[in-house]
């Protein structure tokens, strides 16, 4: 997973890894979650909404469509309250709330989430790429983890408490507690998934988080405080990679002076990156003549980022 500040470089560095790990014979999936169809302009190919598409040998890339997917769980939804409740038909005041519920912004991140987990818990390639979605959301996935273990865990206990009643309780009393049951069946279910997903996430043998960062102060300080927020969940942060770095033979050229003076600020910063993440600094990434868009910039950044491995 590469994350970071939004404009950084983690579409381009999740398209380089996996272009570098399809050419060392790896099948890897490369995947995002972003509406604007980031993956789709690097790739120059319409992907969008479209599953896994081929690249090229040993390399998918796949877009989600979140608007598609909040559907299908909206009609998820009322398929389990047909089966929990027997109804021909949902109460209009329940699909109104339904309708209400997919503009939230919890049930687009939860619709995008479980499309996250079916598509890692699948199978089928070697590595998976995750383009990753803006930090706050993905705190926010795996805050979600420890939130329904409290929750669930204390409804558990309150339907163990009342099964002591089964044997004095009415035929109505049991239909009701069989409802109960299907309900609570749901919710471990949803606590199941997420802990799944969540543990993928944290699993250092599986997964390897890069965060992308800049030599500039603000970039800096917002990667600092994400680092520590990620720590507290576990997260496996396995380094950091600096993008955008302009090469100091420029220094010995003949130079606009506002070019000099970027040199001199991002030597400084580049002092900074050094301290602060001192020993986890595993690449840095020279500044492009270009946008990388296609294959042929792809492969120059995954050079840039791996070496010569071709």
């Amino acid at each position: 997973m590469f994350g970071g500040k939004g404009g950084l470089g983690k579409t381009t560095f999740s398209a380089a890894t996996a272009y570098y790990l399809a050419k060392t014979g790896k099948k890897v999936l490369v995947f995002s979650v972003d509406p604007q169809a980031s993956l789709s302009d690097i790739f120059q190919r319409d992907i969008f909404g479209k599953g896994p598409t081929e690249i090229m040998p040993n390399l998918f890339a796949q877009e989600i469509d979140a608007d598609r997917r909040v559907k299908e769980y909206q009609q998820e939804i009322r398929q389990k309250i047909f089966d929990m409740y027997g109804m021909d038909r949902i109460p209009d005041e329940i699909e109104s709330y339904i309708q209400a519920a997919a503009a939230e912004p919890a049930m687009e991140e939860s619709a995008i989430f479980d499309e996250v987990v079916d598509i890692v818990v699948k199978g089928g390639y070697d590595y998976y790429i995750y383009d990753l979605v803006p930090l706050g959301h993905a705190l926010y996935y795996l805050s979600m983890a420890s939130v329904y273990d409290a929750w669930i865990d204390k409804i558990t206990k309150l339907r163990e408490q009342m099964s002591e009643y089964d044997q004095v309780a009415s035929v109505i009393r049991r239909d009701k507690e069989a409802e109960e049951d299907m309900i609570l069946k749901e919710l471990l279910y949803i606590k199941d998934r997420i802990n799944k997903s969540s543990g993928i996430l944290t699993d250092k043998k599986q997964t390897a988080f890069f965060f992308v960062l800049t030599a500039e102060e603000m970039v800096i300080k917002d990667t600092m405080k994400a680092a520590e927020l990620f720590a507290k969940f576990d997260v496996p942060l396995s380094g950091y990679i600096i993008n955008r770095v302009l090469p100091p033979e420029l220094k010995n050229q003949n130079i606009p002076e506002y070019l000099r003076n970027r040199l001199k600020m991002q030597d400084h910063y580049l002092e900074v990156i050094e301290r602060e993440f001192s020993g986890n600094i595993h690449a840095s990434v020279p500044e492009m003549e270009r946008d990388v868009t296609g294959l042929a910039m792809i492969e120059k950044m995954s050079r840039a980022m791996y070496g010569e491995y071709l």
